[in-house]
């Protein structure tokens, strides 16, 4: 029995709570980093073009989207317009300087009570996989990312749905939370269960091959940056490279179903803040059709650098810190189970 007890631990070295306080942790760290670069970027964007009533715009704190819906022309932190903005680095000081450096991290807290969970859901449930896919591939266990990363985002994104659905009827009705359950009841009773995943296609759509990809290009990239450099454990900047690139990779190859996932949200959104039948095109294909036909083919690469600006350095920050937290943890059980040895011997 002794022999065998370290089992559970030997997979990666620590534990699934441990690998959840981990991505936890680096969830926030992103969050934190990411999230002033988006409330940036929607100011300068509300400079542009006023959001009016009933428009929606979508947020990202760097690990998760969110619908937001405007009330009117200056209700929210990260759009009202208290002066005129000459560029990034100009909005950056004048927010700070005539509203304080928290407005940075506006809309965070609530996100925030989504987006840890569901990363959580998504690095243990990767991690954990990708371990015993590992094990049982035999010779092909070099794709074991590959699939472990597609699993475990079709996983966290079916549970964390029906909230996401349940969010943005919050926000964009304004409903209490009596008045939100009966919608919700009455919804299931007329459509059934399925209908709290109403979007989940599209989503999946993009975030499926996305973390595929990324996953598979992460352990890759990490793996050679380590055999070039001679080094047995990568480094926080071997990470950290690995993490911005294969984010990189990722982001440009699902492009066109990010557009079409944002299109849709917005879409749906406002028809819902203005109590409108919410029938718009539920096909991605029907979606991407229209917007080719509007647009042209590069439309579904519409916002190619802002996404590559925000997606790789919030993949860095969050892969590099969850690395981070697991080898703390594992240098912690390596010492704690050294320690009894240490003592009996002296």
């Amino acid at each position: 029995m002794s022999a065998q007890s370290p089992a559970p631990r030997a997979l990666n070295g620590i534990t699934p709570l441990q690998q959840m306080v981990a991505s936890c942790s680096g969830a926030i760290l992103t969050s934190l980093f990411v999230t002033p670069l988006d409330v940036v970027k929607i100011r300068l964007q509300a400079q542009r073009s006023p959001f009016p009533k009933g428009k929606c715009f979508v947020y990202c704190n760097g690990l998760m989207d969110h619908l937001c819906v405007c009330e009117n022309g200056n209700s929210k932190a990260w759009y009202k317009a208290p002066s005129h903005f000459n560029g990034t680095v100009d909005a950056f000081v004048k927010i700070v300087r005539h509203e304080g450096i928290k407005v940075l991290w506006s809309g965070l807290p609530p996100t925030l009570v989504m987006a840890v969970p569901a990363t959580v859901i998504y690095f243990t449930c990767y991690d954990q996989l990708c371990a015993a896919l590992r094990v049982r591939m035999g010779e092909y266990a070099q794709e074991a990312p590959l699939l472990a990363g597609a699993i475990a985002r079709v996983g966290s994104a079916t549970v964390i749905s029906p909230l996401e659905l349940i969010r943005t009827k919050l926000q964009s009705q304004k409903q209490s939370y009596r008045e939100l359950t009966d919608c919700i009841r009455s919804a299931v009773q007329k459509e059934g269960w399925l209908s709290l995943w109403r979007g989940l296609g599209p989503t999946l759509f993009r975030d499926v091959p996305f973390s595929a990809m990324y996953w598979y290009n992460y352990e890759k990239g990490k793996s050679w940056l380590c055999e070039r450099y001679n080094i047995r454990e990568p480094t926080f900047t071997i990470t950290f490279i690995s993490g911005a690139v294969s984010g990189s990779i990722a982001s440009i190859v699902t492009l066109p179903f990010d557009v079409v996932k944002t299109r849709r949200q917005v879409e749906l959104g406002e028809l819902q803040a203005k109590n409108l039948s919410c029938q718009v095109s539920s096909s991605t294909f029907g979606v991407m059709s229209r917007i080719v036909a509007q647009d042209g083919f590069s439309g579904l690469f519409a916002g190619f650098l802002p996404r590559l600006i925000k997606v790789a350095p919030a993949c860095a920050i969050m892969i590099s810190s969850y690395e981070f937290g697991k080898a703390f943890f594992r240098k912690h059980n390596q010492e704690r189970i050294l320690r009894p040895l240490q003592t009996s011997n002296t």
